[in-house]
């Protein structure tokens, strides 16, 4: 339940619900109109807040409410000290979870008085911006290797329904505490109550809490809200970055679901959709948010996003204004998850612009540009292995596919956070070790060892322990390996 704020002002500013429609609220003021973003309360003992987004006239604002509206009539007393929506900073935060408002929903003791900021900040100025570029390391051999990620960037998670993004995310915030001794800042945007649930006790359970905040705008909150707790998140973390100078990593989960509450208070708002729905100002609403996501002097905010795509499909627009803010994109697909390859990043779709040799290095450049180029060649041989069978490649194609096949095997890895589903105890894997394993792997080095040592390991010493316990047997022929040699034995 939202609680009323005292802020800095001497008086209240008194006016009247002209209007209710749904979330939309119009309320009259006599004087003194309310500016944009200006918290008002209202109800039953001011327990609904209204933030102004509109002023219609010179007495008239429109607002979209922060809290279900039951029992909201026009004739009500509306009320506002001027101020805006506010959470609480400070490092008393850190291990607990929050609203919207900056209230503990988490039933643990309650917090002392600690100063809050408005959730409506700037971005740093380019002036303050860091220009330095290094690697921010995940013990993920896909991404360090594939999709080398910014310390003090914007990564996406892209994929539909059901292919790893959650998943992926919390490890991630697994990996924060041994790769980098920084805070984790995890905004639910539209979660389930159930996700949000499990989240909280994994993360428990992990003794990775202390080092975490958590904000939740859920997805049976009105739209107003869920559009709002981004904001909020990001105000905490630049606390850190800010006033104790301190590494962030905020991990978003799910930016859709925000660019979906905006298109909610724009159709509320009774302005014209755009292409397939979307609000005319997604451009600039999805900016507000994402430029404060910025590496500065004092500190860095490193942010990981997921985003959902709807039917899979990336020219949604959603996910194109999306791609605009990332210095890392990484697409999950529907079809290497059923193919038990996880995590099911599309090495191939995927790209980094981390990816040059001035950030990452000679050595892990060319090594990047020849295994997607192996992997490139093996998708375009995969039709005719389909149709004519391993055999009719020559041997050089076939040692691509080789190549290729133990490559893709070799970037699935158990996940700490999946060990109770899987019963594989999880792996974390270090840049060079995993670069040394696929420079191996491409040297021809394993050509011996059947594929399935190497699928779900951590090191490439782990993949040849796994090949000595490993009964001698056939190795599986490549899908679609219906050989013309098999058919004329028959």
């Amino acid at each position: 339940m939202a609680t009323v704020l005292k802020n800095n002002y001497s008086r209240s500013i008194l006016g009247k619900v002209v209007a209710v429609r749904g979330s939309v609220v119009d309320i009259w003021f006599d004087k003194d109109l309310p500016s944009v973003n200006t918290l008002i309360y209202t109800g039953p003992d001011n327990t609904i807040a209204i933030e102004v987004l509109s002023q219609l006239d010179d007495h008239r604002i429109r607002g979209i409410a922060l809290t279900p509206t039951q029992g909201l009539a026009r004739g009500m007393k509306a009320e506002t000290d001027g101020g805006e929506l506010t959470v609480p900073v400070g490092k008393e935060i850190m291990g607990r979870m929050f609203d919207v408002f900056g209230n503990t929903i988490d039933h643990g003791e309650a917090l002392p008085e600690l100063p809050r900021k408005s959730v409506h900040q700037l971005p740093p100025p380019l002036s303050k911006r860091s220009t330095k570029s290094e690697i921010f390391e995940t013990g993920i051999k896909a991404i360090d290797v594939m999709v080398p990620l910014q310390h003090g960037g914007n990564a996406g998670l892209f994929g539909g329904a059901g292919v790893g993004k959650t998943v992926l995310l919390t490890e991630m915030i697994h990996n924060m505490v041994g790769y980098h001794q920084g805070i984790s800042m995890f905004c639910g945007i539209g979660e389930r109550c159930r996700e949000g649930h499990e989240l909280y006790h994994d993360m428990k359970k992990a003794d990775v809490l202390k080092d975490m905040v958590m904000m939740f705008g859920q997805m049976n909150e009105p739209p107003g809200a869920r559009f709002r707790v981004g904001h909020a998140a990001l105000t905490m973390a630049e606390y850190f970055r800010d006033d104790e100078h301190r590494d962030v990593l905020l991990l978003i989960d799910n930016v859709f679901r925000f660019i979906q509450a905006g298109m909610e208070v724009s159709g509320l708002m009774g302005q014209m959709p755009s292409r397939l729905g979307y609000q005319p100002t997604l451009g600039t609403e999805l900016s507000k948010l994402e430029e404060r996501i910025a590496n500065t002097d004092t500190g860095a905010i490193t942010s990981i996003q997921a985003v959902y795509v709807p039917a899979d499909d990336l020219t949604d627009p959603a996910a194109v204004h999306t791609f605009s803010h990332l210095s890392a994109s990484i697409t999950l697909s529907r079809k290497r998850a059923g193919e038990g390859l996880f995590p099911a990043i599309d090495l191939l779709q995927s790209s980094s612009k981390m990816a040059t040799p001035g950030v990452i290095g000679e050595r892990h450049y060319h090594l990047l540009q020849h295994i997607k180029q192996t992997l490139a060649q093996y998708e375009e041989l995969k039709d005719i292995i389909a149709m004519l069978g391993l055999e009719q490649l020559s041997v050089a194609d076939r040692a691509i596919v080789n190549r290729a096949r133990r490559l893709e095997r070799f970037f699935t890895q158990p996940f700490f956070t999946t060990e109770q589903f899987s019963g594989l105890k999880g792996k974390g894997v270090k840049l060079e070790d995993a670069l040394v394993g696929c420079e191996r792997i491409l040297n021809d080095e394993f050509k011996d060892l059947p594929e399935s040592a190497f699928y779900m390991v951590g090191t490439i010493e782990e993949a040849i322990e796994k090949a000595k316990k490993e009964p001698k047997k056939e190795e599986k022929r490549p899908e679609g390996a219906n050989t013309s040699a098999t058919q004329k034995e028959t």
